[in-house]
C-alpha cells in the first residue's frame, strides 16, 4: 500500500504558489479581484480575497483554477508555476 510522505506544510506552499500566480496573471490582466472573481461566477470577492491571500482556510478548486485561466486567457498549466 502507497503512504504519502507529503505533509501539511508542503501543501500550504503548493496553495500560496497557485494564489501567487493568480495574483501575478490577474496583475498582468489589469483585473480587480471583483472583477475576476465575477467573471468565473462568484458573486462577489470575498471568497476570492480569502483564497488569493490564503487567509480563512479558503482555496481555489480545480473548477475555479480552470475557470481563471480561461477569464486570463492562459494555460490553465500557467498556474501551477513554481510546483515541483
Amino acid at each position: 500500500m502507497f503512504t504519502s510522505n507529503i505533509d501539511e506544510e508542503e501543501i500550504q506552499k503548493m496553495y500560496k504558489i497557485i494564489s501567487c500566480n493568480v495574483k501575478k496573471y490577474r496583475l498582468k490582466k489589469k483585473m480587480s479581484q471583483l472583477e475576476l472573481a465575477l467573471t468565473i461566477g462568484q458573486r462577489g470577492n470575498a471568497f476570492f480575497n480569502y483564497a488569493e491571500n490564503n487567509t480563512n482556510n479558503k482555496h481555489f478548486n480545480f473548477e475555479h483554477l480552470y475557470k481563471i485561466a480561461k477569464a486570463l486567457q492562459i494555460s490553465f498549466t500557467d498556474l501551477f508555476e513554481g510546483i515541483e
